[in-house]
């Protein structure tokens, strides 16, 4: 099993800076993806960026691109999500999620590991 904790969440207004961190420990896969969703109630869990473990190929949504960026620390098994110019609409809840293999896969279906999620608030 392979655990993810997240951290960083928070409360802040449009404009400001937030750093999510996720914490990756367990049956770590030398070569694997790990990525960033968010999800408001009601609604269904959205893509946010991914990278691949080992290579350190990136994705982000189009929704963030130029505003957010992810990262890793494989010296600290740690997944970040720096997240710059936060606007309401980023109000979410946003989960770390994993899976095994380098694919590049925005489907939340393709992730077999989840975090617990952390609260992002944006007030206008």
């Amino acid at each position: 099993q392979v655990q993810l904790v997240e951290s960083g969440g928070g409360l802040v207004q449009a404009g400001d800076s937030l750093r999510l961190s996720c914490i990756v420990s367990g049956r770590i896969f030398s070569d694997h993806t790990v990525a960033w969703f968010r999800q408001v109630p009601g609604k269904e869990r959205e893509f946010v960026a991914l990278i691949t473990w080992v290579g350190g190929d990136t994705a982000h949504a189009n929704s963030v691109t130029g505003r957010f960026a992810i990262s890793r620390d494989n010296t600290k098994n740690t997944l970040y999500l720096q997240m710059n110019s936060l606007k309401p609409e980023d109000t979410a809840v946003y989960y770390c999620a994993a899976r095994d293999g380098q694919v590049v896969t925005v489907n939340d279906q393709h992730y077999n590991f989840w975090g617990q999620g952390t609260q992002v608030t944006v007030s206008s």
